[in-house]
């Protein structure tokens, strides 16, 4: 599943256990929408923008220790993370429900940890003997089988279900690349100072975690250096992330014998019945060079190496919930080095956010009840009419676009889905069962409940109601084989949305959010599906030329935004979210002044804290963005999120939209109002 993020996302006994571990002191401050003493005066709005905007906020706000970055997404998140704190202890203490239980006990789980230090890494012992009686690399695909099926632990690829890209009325079974423990392809392959000397690290990082779970020094490098020759391997033959934004990059339908012709050290057969799918005639194989790959690391049959694979993504999968000398070590690396985030986020946090993973939409029928009103979901069914008005009359007045794209493109937003808030129907948590002392096996359980729910949709409908974000998430999405915008509730409030501001703000805060998504269906990426989400060209070729030429100017314009000294954003990687961002800043501005001008009178240019409409438009758009990056999650982010920075969401977006100019008095050929100009939509 191929989805359009708004922003990335955020990670993050007995009953007496949960009051020894440390909780949150107090209740964090409700985000405000428009923060007045969050803007830097001194700063000229027409040369940056986003420092005028955010100067003041950035320097009140500096990153929390136990984060990588904070900016209002944070705040928010926080916030919401708090209350659903406050729900999970409830529960676990005193629950009221089996539901509420059920989430309660696994909360308490995570909570405990002196039974997490006393147990140490004796929850992976069963996983650990079973990859050591291992012997036979021609039987891995047996052995894969059997892991999944026991532990849900998976290695090397992922299986799962996914729209048939080319009849997205059908669900398929695909196989993709997986199996790389650092963030991405080029930590392995690229021979910079900085890459050398993470691989460095994360060689001596795996060595003491070898070391931990009872090897010699000596077998520990020997494993450690095992492992990163197997991930080398599997990275050289993973597909780039800009290469897998092209939907038919990803498509690739073989039959299993195909495929096992692709990879004959791999019996795929044994594997299907062994995942319950062994009627299976055909699948999507994402990453053909991939499988390639895999299967020469089987043919090598060097036994040993691939048991250190094993060993160590058992070991790194649940590092975090082991004992604290594991834990600790899994953070200096995983945390400290790649993200550069001073202390481990406190486990309140982690418990509440892996408990809401896990259990999301139990977690969130009873979080929407007390923290999500009916009045919000009118409110933003409103919002969503009016942006939809806005972007349909925008593509009306596209003067690169002909009259026949323009009817396409129109039946496309005319079939655009909206799910606002929470699910209609609750996800059924029935068959997993959760214990008060198991972390460990809570995940697994939570894994293997998930895979076999995920399974169990290939050869059936398409389920055009799920929703795949929890209730409680500050984030959105657009997903492109169904064609919808997915606002969860979480996000339906300030600094976003607030209903007691002026529309000018509301507009710039959650109206933005909402363009943004949709501008997500025209992207390069979304553009390449249909009304009904099938990957088919709607286009005039003409037109896809034009279409291809203005997002190349986004391309070479973002590739020049550094977000860290010498490096720079990647264009190509940002390029969705970045013309999503554009779109959105124009078709809400848009919608905005049609507001205004219903209201009459002087609704378009009554000011507000010595402010027009326009500028709290623009003020409250960029205040969503405020943020402070430490500058390891900077470069990191660089290499992995298709989100570009704040900073360069907000300057990018404004320096491509003449409206700002004007809205304060810019005049040509300053920063923020260039000569030369980017446009999509």
């Amino acid at each position: 599943m191929r989805l359009s993020l708004l922003a990335p996302a955020l990670l993050l006994g007995s009953l007496p256990v949960l009051a020894q571990v440390s909780a949150p002191t107090a209740e964090p401050k409700q985000p405000v929408s428009f923060d007045l003493s969050g803007i830097d005066k001194t700063a000229d709005p027409c040369t940056d923008f986003y420092q005028y905007a955010c100067g003041n906020w950035k320097k009140n706000n500096p990153i929390p220790a136990d984060q990588t970055r904070w900016g209002r997404f944070n705040e928010l998140a926080e916030r919401n993370n708090y209350l659903l704190y406050q729900q999970l202890k409830t529960a676990a203490d005193s629950p009221k429900t089996p539901l509420a239980k059920k989430y309660g006990d696994f909360f308490a789980a995570c909570m405990d940890k002196p039974l997490a230090d006393k147990l140490g890494y004796t929850p992976l012992d069963a996983q650990f003997k079973t990859i050591a009686a291992f012997n036979d690399p021609k039987k891995f695909a047996t052995f894969a089988g059997m892991m999944e099926d026991k532990y849900a632990q998976g290695f090397f690829f992922g299986f799962g279900s996914d729209q048939d890209q080319k009849d997205a009325s059908k669900v398929i079974g695909e196989v993709d690349q997986a199996g790389l423990a650092l963030p991405d392809r080029d930590y392995y392959l690229q021979n910079d100072e900085r890459m050398t000397k993470i691989r460095e690290q994360y060689l001596e990082h795996m060595k003491k975690m070898f070391a931990l779970i009872g090897d010699t020094p000596e077998q520990a490098a020997t494993e450690a250096k095992a492992v990163l020759a197997v991930e080398t391997a599997l990275a050289q033959g993973s597909m780039s992330r800009v290469a897998r934004r092209n939907p038919n990059n990803l498509y690739h339908i073989m039959t299993i014998a195909q495929l096992q012709d692709l990879t004959p050290g791999f019996d795929w057969k044994v594997y299907l019945a062994a995942k319950k799918e062994s009627a299976l005639p055909s699948l999507n194989v994402a990453t053909p060079d991939f499988f390639k790959s895999m299967n020469m690391q089987l043919a090598g049959e060097n036994l040993a190496a691939l048991k250190s694979y094993m060993r160590w993504h058992v070991l790194h999968r649940y590092a975090a919930n082991l004992d604290e000398s594991i834990a600790t070590e899994n953070f200096n690396f995983f945390g400290a080095t790649l993200t550069g985030q001073k202390e481990q986020t406190p486990r309140w946090k982690r418990c509440t956010s892996m408990t809401d993973r896990a259990l999301g939409e139990a977690v969130g029928q009873d979080w929407v009840k007390q923290y999500f009103p009916p009045s919000s979901k009118d409110s933003m069914e409103k919002l969503v009419d009016a942006l939809d008005k806005s972007l349909g009359e925008d593509i009306k007045g596209l003067d690169w676009m002909s009259d026949a794209t323009k009817a396409e493109a129109q039946k496309k937003l005319d079939a655009f889905r909206r799910k606002i808030g929470y699910p209609e129907n609750w996800r059924d948590y029935s068959k997993l069962e959760t214990k008060r002392n198991d972390l460990v096996g809570n995940l697994a359980r939570s894994a293997a409940f998930t895979d076999r729910r995920d399974l169990d949709k290939i050869g059936k409908p398409v389920d055009e109601r799920e929703w795949l974000m929890t209730p409680p998430t500050v984030n959105a999405y657009y997903n492109p084989a169904q064609n919808d915008i997915n606002f969860p509730a979480g996000i339906l409030q300030p600094p976003f949305f607030d209903a007691k501001i002026d529309p000018a703000v509301n507009f710039g805060g959650i109206g933005v959010v909402i363009g943004h998504e949709m501008t997500h269906g025209f992207d390069d990426e979304g553009s390449q599906f249909d009304a009904q989400g099938n990957v088919r060209s709607w286009w005039t070729d003409e037109d896809r030329k034009k279409f291809e030429a203005r997002t190349d100017c986004e391309v070479k314009e973002y590739d020049g935004f550094e977000v860290a000294p010498g490096q720079n954003l990647n264009g190509k990687l940002t390029l969705g979210e970045n013309t999503a961002d554009n779109g959105g800043l124009r078709i809400a501005y848009a919608a905005l002044m049609s507001v205004l001008a219903q209201q009459g009178g002087d609704a378009a240019s009554k000011q507000v804290d010595g402010y027009t409409p326009q500028q709290r438009y623009f003020i409250g758009f960029a205040q969503v963005w405020c943020e402070n990056t430490r500058e390891a999650t900077a470069r990191l982010r660089a290499k992995t999120d298709p989100h570009s920075s704040g900073q360069w969401r907000v300057n990018g977006s404004v320096q491509n939209f003449e409206e700002f100019g004007k809205a304060f008095g810019c005049r040509k050929g300053q920063p923020m109002v260039p000569v030369n100009a980017c446009r999509v939509w």
